[in-house]
């Protein structure tokens, strides 16, 4: 079964001040799944920072 695009909602993002569009916490429960992609307002607690110091350093 493919998922079905959303539909945004008031409340589903923001704009900064440089004119980035910024989805909140709202919007990734209601799509409700993880892409890893370390949002911003990520409820699951992925973050790119994190997962990068738990990688071994490459050898070669």
């Amino acid at each position: 079964m493919a998922l079905q695009p959303q539909p945004l909602q008031p409340g589903d993002y923001y704009l900064t001040p440089e004119g980035f569009m910024v989805f909140t916490e709202q919007y990734h429960l209601r799509r409700g799944f993880c892409c890893k992609s370390g949002c911003r307002h990520c409820p699951w607690g992925f973050s790119k920072v994190a997962r990068a110091a738990a990688k071994p350093p490459r050898q070669g």
